[in-house]
């Protein structure tokens, strides 16, 4: 049995990146979808251990402490990370991982990782973007004000990446997504 991909997938809020995830994650042979922790309150309807492993500020920190985390970073003012064990079980077992982090976790792990693939999914434009944000209904003005900018930053960083997808149309971008990983698997390593 060969050995999974590590594929670390970031995106501005609002992309489209859990969208995309959601239609690749149903094959659950070939993907391995690793839950990142968080310090966020849950939105409605996600569930802890699904969505989020959802964490007090206090338990966060002691995972940090204990070295538990592949990477771990802040945005808006919450704490996010990536539990370092299931990804080395999940990769031997065959199984492609997929991590779904911000822009700083990506960067510890291409760092820490040599082995990572890193896909950026990005809008189409920065109005289309903030349209989307305001579409959800989830959050007020201002946080939507705060995650735009912070958008404008995390596109700075796309030049790290491997490959760009660029989310217009959500069939191609899945479609493309899926030859992306296509590309990855069939990569010689050297």
């Amino acid at each position: 049995m060969s050995k999974g991909k590590l594929i670390v997938v970031s995106a501005p809020s609002g992309c489209g990146k859990g969208t995309i995830l959601g239609k690749i994650l149903k094959d659950k042979k070939r993907f391995y979808y690793s839950v990142s922790a968080t310090t966020r309150k849950p939105r409605e309807g996600e569930i802890d251990g699904v969505h989020y492993i959802f964490m007090t500020e206090n338990d966060f920190r002691q995972k940090v402490a204990e070295n538990a985390f592949l990477e771990h970073a802040t945005y808006c003012g919450n704490s996010y990370g990536t539990l370092s064990a299931p990804i080395d079980e999940h990769l031997n077992a065959g199984q492609n991982v997929i991590l779904e982090i911000e822009v700083q976790g990506a960067m510890q792990i291409r760092e820490k990782r040599p082995d990572a693939h890193f896909v950026f999914i990005a809008p189409p434009s920065l109005d289309v973007l903030r349209d989307r944000l305001t579409g959800r209904g989830t959050e007020d003005p201002e946080i939507i004000a705060k995650r735009v900018i912070q958008a404008e930053l995390e596109l700075s960083y796309q030049h790290f990446y491997d490959y760009c997808v660029v989310n217009d149309d959500l069939k191609k971008a899945i479609s493309d997504f899926l030859a992306v990983v296509r590309a990855i698997e069939l990569r010689v390593e050297k």
